[in-house]
């Protein structure tokens, strides 16, 4: 199955284990080396609006995936998911000199 980067671009995921919605794709990242897409990424849920930035993001590995569907992104990983600090410009980074 081909598929461009722009069709993951916001699919929901779903954990196969429980069913549970663990968010949309917001990301990919890529091995620069072999150009194969790494993992997923799926952005945390602001704080305050997105003022004070973001909660951690859940990245899902590519080994990891089970189905590539039309709408959804199935995916086989145990809760606690492997997360990621996100860093950028907020105003909590920005106060704080992060």
């Amino acid at each position: 199955m081909n598929c461009r980067v722009n069709d993951l671009y916001d699919k929901e995921v779903i954990s196969v284990k429980d069913g549970t919605k663990i968010g949309n794709v917001s990301d990919l990242e890529i091995n620069a080396e072999t150009g194969k897409i790494y993992q997923l990424v799926i952005f945390g849920k602001p704080k305050l609006f997105g003022l004070l930035g973001r909660e951690d993001d859940f990245v899902i590995l590519w080994d990891e995936i089970d189905v590539l569907g039309e709408d959804t992104v199935l995916v086989n990983c145990d809760p606690p998911r492997t997360r990621r600090k996100r860093k950028g410009n907020t105003i909590s980074s920005f106060l704080l000199g992060k």
